[in-house]
């Protein structure tokens, strides 16, 4: 080889062409006589790891859970106190390029301007913020967690998805805080599951490849999805009318991110109030947050649908009504993202339609100029996704 390698070292990937390039790439070394090690490192346990007492994968997440959380999780090593860089021969340097040349960050238009006041990259970044949320989040994160508004959440996400901290780093570090704080029993334990999950995610990934082109239950296939391209649209500009729905997709092109209670809302929303196909909105997903994880998007959205394993069933349909008022109550996070809606009393804000017009008047918003009116009702757009779904399945019978 050009470079001189005797070995080759890698952290191991789970995506059916990541699993096929890198099968490749270990053919090809092991002709060429280089020996091959692969690791892991981005999950807390190998999807093969965890299996039912058949041996065969878990498609329920509840005793998945167990399963997993009975098993030890190996401490994370301690980096090396130095590492020494090899010269590059000059043939493999002949087409090196700079960094700057690949062009990584956007420039023409830069979309992500605005995502250096959220978001801080590299493994110092995390780790700052991996402590900051020990000691100032912790506490309450079970339900705080759901509370938009509040700052709830790890937001160690983006880290995680591009390995700038692990899930073992997190997994022992919050164990430890638990230890020496066993107040943090139950609130630690729930950020425990939440990697669990995504353990579970990636497991599915592993035994079914397809999990972000095809309907795991084959009956949403047979759904008559909606080709309605204005409504897509409006969800993606965040313009449904609805104001919790609104504020997570404008604080996604904003920020690259959206709350986790938000993302289901605005899930739901699109598949069951729209009927919108669930991989428009996996990929718009994809595309646009910071830290679109292969196994996570696929399987939440999915699960969101109803079309996955495990997922939640189809006839519950969030009311993004009463999902703003319970989880947005005082209005901190709509109005935030929704500043047409800043002044609206809070008895109104997460249902502007319903309000005086005197009141409406007061607070400058005026449905269909200042904000939109809601682009479908939420009771006939249930009902529609209802009769749809019935119809699919008895289609299938």
């Amino acid at each position: 080889m050009d470079t001189g390698a005797t070995a080759m070292f890698w952290n191991r990937r789970y995506g059916e062409t990541e699993i096929a390039t890198d099968s490749r790439l270990k053919a090809l070394l092991a002709k060429r006589g280089v020996p091959v090690e692969s690791f892991s490192a981005r999950l807390l346990n190998e999807p093969w790891e965890v299996r039912n007492q058949s041996g065969k994968p878990f498609r329920v997440f509840s005793p998945y859970s167990r399963a997993a959380m009975a098993r030890p999780v190996a401490p994370p090593l301690a980096a090396p106190r130095k590492i020494v860089g090899g010269q590059w021969p000059e043939p493999a340097l002949a087409g090196a390029v700079s960094l700057s040349d690949l062009s990584l960050q956007p420039s023409s238009p830069d979309w992500a301007a605005g995502f250096d006041r959220h978001w801080t990259r590299g493994e110092n970044a995390a780790r700052r913020k991996q402590a900051a949320f020990i000691d100032n989040g912790l506490h309450g994160y079970a339900e705080n967690r759901d509370r938009p508004g509040l700052s709830g959440t790890s937001r160690l996400s983006p880290h995680l998805r591009f390995g700038e901290i692990s899930p073992r780093q997190l997994w022992h570090a919050i164990a430890a805080a638990q230890a020496e704080h066993p107040e943090l029993g139950r609130d630690g334990n729930k950020f425990l599951t939440e990697l669990t999950w995504r353990d579970f995610s990636y497991q599915l990934l592993f035994d079914f490849p397809a999990l972000s082109r095809s309907s795991h239950q084959s009956a949403f296939d047979r759904i008559g999805w909606s080709e309605n391209t204005a409504s897509l649209k409006a969800w993606q500009q965040g313009m449904t009318g609805y104001p919790i729905v609104d504020a997570g997709m404008r604080q996604l092109w904003r920020t690259g991110w959206m709350h986790n209670r938000v993302r289901m809302i605005a899930a739901s929303f699109l598949t069951k109030h729209l009927l919108v196909d669930w991989r428009e909105g996996e990929k718009w997903f994809w595309d646009t947050l910071v830290d679109a994880d292969p196994a996570n998007n696929a399987f939440n959205w999915q699960w969101v649908a109803g079309s996955g394993p495990d997922s939640a069933p189809f006839h519950r349909i969030f009311n993004p009504v009463l999902q703003g008022e319970k989880f947005d109550p005082d209005g901190a996070y709509t109005k935030t993202f929704v500043p047409e809606l800043a002044t609206s009393p809070s008895r109104y804000l997460h249902r502007p339609w319903d309000a005086p017009e005197a009141e409406r008047e007061a607070a400058g918003i005026v449905l269909g100029k200042t904000y939109p009116r809601p682009i479908v009702d939420h009771a006939a757009a249930r009902e529609r996704a209802l009769t749809a779904f019935r119809l699919a399945r008895q289609n299938g019978a």
